[in-house]
């Protein structure tokens, strides 16, 4: 009976889920840039970047996506390891085909359900909760970073009249609140598990957390680390981009704005597919404040969507068609 279930998933997810979501995703992107404002003197700026020397800007910028999931998958490898050892190559293969399920569902919730396909039976339910202290520890960098950030933009964004002095404060406590909240849950995950257990019925649900137990400190200050590194392959893309696109700015300028605009983004619930239009216009109003070139910025901030976002989402749609691989048996590494 376990074999044709089995058979069954296979199927759907080889025949129905990966094409469908595959051609789900060209059309929202087509969607998207089609109804991007003066497209063509956007494809005019390009066209002309790309002929200039600061081409390798670009093919740095790429190298830095695929070291910046590479290093996403090492977070998701020691995540997991305690409860199934992952090869890198289908750890890999796991990080991008949840990106092609994370850019359809609210602030990329998906990704978890396209990682757990490339689980053994019976580790799939428990890896949601390990995969959710790595979200947990790149949004504690966004935080942070954001809210140093918000400090040092916060005259010239009041100045600007961006947000009224209230909502300035506001947002800034509220931001530094929710990072020591997040902090202090992040350190001390034994206490879910004790409250899991307090409340669930017979236990019923305390294997799924229970392998937070496997988190030391040690780990949890690795997975930090690994994600302060993603935060700043991001900063590195935006400002090699930047000058690729003839955004005159300062590096420290262009920290500070993008950061907040990594935090604004974080907050604001949003599809990763359908942010394309919000994205450009925050990183437009931050780096703004330093720099009048607004299609070099907007253009910028479309280009980091598509590299970073669409191009690993649509590899990971059709590494989905083949996922039959997965269903061979358990012990089985890429």
């Amino acid at each position: 009976m376990k074999f044709y279930q089995r058979k069954n998933i296979k199927i759907f997810i080889k025949y129905f889920l990966g094409p469908i979501l595959f051609a789900g995703l060209s059309f929202s992107i087509y969607r998207q840039i089609k109804n991007q404002p003066d497209l063509p003197q956007a494809w005019t700026r390009i066209r002309q970047s790309l002929d200039s020397a600061m081409i390798w800007n670009l093919f740095a910028v790429l190298a830095l996506m695929i070291a910046n999931w590479s290093i996403e998958t090492v977070k998701w490898k020691l995540s997991v390891k305690k409860i199934q050892d992952v090869g890198f190559l289908k750890a890999f293969k796991a990080v991008l085909s949840g990106v092609s399920f994370s850019v359809s569902t609210p602030n990329r919730m998906g990704e978890y359900l396209g990682r757990v396909l490339y689980m053994d039976e019976g580790n799939r339910l428990k890896s949601i909760s390990l995969t959710i202290v790595g979200s947990i520890s790149q949004l504690i960098i966004t935080l942070m970073m954001g809210c140093i950030s918000l400090i040092v933009l916060l005259p010239k964004i009041q100045t600007a009249g961006m947000l009224a002095s209230p909502w300035n404060h506001v947002l800034l406590y509220g931001v530094l609140t929710s990072l020591i909240v997040l902090t202090l849950f992040y350190f001390r995950l034994s206490w879910l598990i004790k409250w899991v257990n307090r409340f669930s019925a017979k236990n019923r649900y305390l294997y799924l957390v229970q392998s937070l137990e496997s988190f030391d400190l040690k780990l949890l200050l690795q997975l930090l680390f690994l994600s302060a590194l993603r935060f700043f392959i991001f900063i590195i893309q935006y400002y090699l981009l930047f000058r690729l696109f003839d955004v005159n700015i300062l590096w420290w300028q262009g920290f500070w704005a993008t950061s907040v605009s990594f935090l604004v983004l974080a907050i604001i619930p949003t599809f990763a597919i359908a942010e394309l239009g919000l994205r450009g216009q925050v990183v437009l109003s931050l780096v703004g404040l330093f720099s009048s070139n607004g299609l070099g910025i907007t253009i910028t901030a479309g280009s980091i969507w598509f590299i970073n976002l669409v191009i690993p989402a649509i590899i990971g749609s059709l590494l989905i068609l083949g996922i039959k691989k997965i269903f061979r048996g358990k012990n089985e590494k890429a």
